[in-house]
């Protein structure tokens, strides 16, 4: 029996990051032995085991065939003859298949520290790729979503995907499997994810590989605005580094839906006819988002524009937002909405100075007249870096 150390763990370590979680394979092992050894069983058919004293997971080598739909579509089979190779290569990502061998059941001291890696994962590790470890990654739509995740959560290290897992995750988008994800297990990764602190990097993603047309539809059609999407996305950036609680950042996610925050005035599609209400309320009920992310979201998208004016409204104004908020029971609420609204506000701003930036980088001595001399040359690139940002806003 031999005991290794895997996935997240290994990968955290690696990079110097917090390790959360520890998770163990046991190869060469049966059920039997591990009931023996006091662990718990989790679940009839799924070879997985908690230890008696930590509660960390232990899971019998095993692999897996695809047979059904969905990530749950999967035959397992485990017996003391699957090796750690075979066990890793059913992994998703090539830094989640490495292994680092442990004494003992009882004992989790490495061995010797050698990092066992078969699929590249050091590698990937020192060019900071996400990468799949086997084609096998397009048979769980649940990866999507998870790489995704990832992305985010090491986007501030500079991690990128490789193109080939771009190409595979957007087959899997295209072949309708994500719509075989359990509605809680879509939510599962999408809380988890918007509270990293790069929230915008996973909807960003999913959004640019068309993944959010199953669950997140109406976000999807508002996102197709660049003034709304880009926004929005920086105003995810701040809450991530302002470190808002999840309400808060549904909400910020959920303002998209809603064009009017945006200075958009243009007539609605036919396709766009529900109000922003109703569109939360549907995502919530397709993925699965908790009653209270909701009913916040739904509250800041329809005071959004009363809390921005705070400073402009009446005694009774004041009032009125204070009961329809529900801030005389809950004091905390009216104060977590005008941060959302704050947060919003300068997310506008900075995109808008952001397109000046642009605009003022865009334009150089090759786009004005040649032989100007003197105070002329400043002038004409003032007056074409002008003219260059209003085309941006046209």
């Amino acid at each position: 029996m031999q005991i290794y150390l895997v996935g997240g763990a290994v990968r955290d370590q690696l990079l110097g990051r917090p390790i959360k979680d520890k998770d163990f394979v046991v190869v060469g092992a049966t059920v039997a032995d591990m009931l023996d050894a006091g662990f718990q069983q989790v679940g009839a058919d799924f070879p997985v085991f908690l230890h008696p004293a930590t509660h960390e997971e232990y899971a019998l080598a095993r692999t897996e065939r695809k047979q059904g739909l969905g990530y749950q579509g999967f035959s397992v089979h485990a017996s003391p003859d699957v090796t750690l190779r075979e066990d890793l290569q059913r992994r998703d990502l090539t830094v989640n298949a490495m292994a680092i061998e442990v004494s003992s059941l009882t004992d989790d001291t490495p061995v010797n520290g050698e990092v066992i890696d078969y699929y590249g994962g050091l590698n990937d590790i020192e060019s900071k790729t996400l990468r799949h470890v086997s084609e096998a990654f397009s048979e769980d739509p649940l990866r999507v979503l998870r790489t995704a995740r990832f992305y985010g959560r090491y986007y501030d290290l500079g991690f990128t995907i490789a193109d080939e897992t771009l190409t595979l995750m957007r087959q899997l988008v295209r072949s309708g499997e994500l719509a075989h994800l359990s509605s809680e297990r879509i939510w599962q990764e999408s809380s988890r994810a918007t509270m990293q602190l790069s929230p915008q990097v996973y909807w960003q993603q999913l959004f640019e590989i068309d993944a959010l047309t199953e669950y997140f539809a109406p976000l999807h059609d508002a996102w197709n605005k660049t003034h709304i999407r880009e926004t929005v996305q920086t105003a995810l950036y701040f809450a991530g580094q302002m470190q808002l609680n999840l309400s808060q950042r549904w909400a910020l996610l959920m303002s998209s839906l809603n064009a009017d925050l945006f200075n958009i005035t243009e007539k609605a599609s036919n396709h766009h006819q529900l109000t922003a209400a109703k569109h939360i309320s549907q995502i919530g009920n397709t993925a699965k988002v908790p009653k209270i992310q909701t009913q916040f979201a739904n509250l800041f998208v329809q005071q959004a524009e009363q809390l921005s004016a705070i400073d402009a409204l009446s005694a009774a104004e004041k009032i009125d937002l204070i009961q329809t908020c529900g801030a005389h029971k809950e004091p905390e609420k009216i104060s977590q909405l005008l941060v959302c609204s704050q947060v919003l506000q300068l997310a506008s701003t900075h995109r808008q100075m952001m397109l000046a930036l642009g605009s003022f980088h865009a334009i150089s001595m090759d786009h004005i007249e040649s032989g100007l001399q003197g105070p002329k040359i400043g002038a004409a690139l003032r007056q074409a870096r002008i003219q260059h940002l209003e085309i941006q806003h046209t």
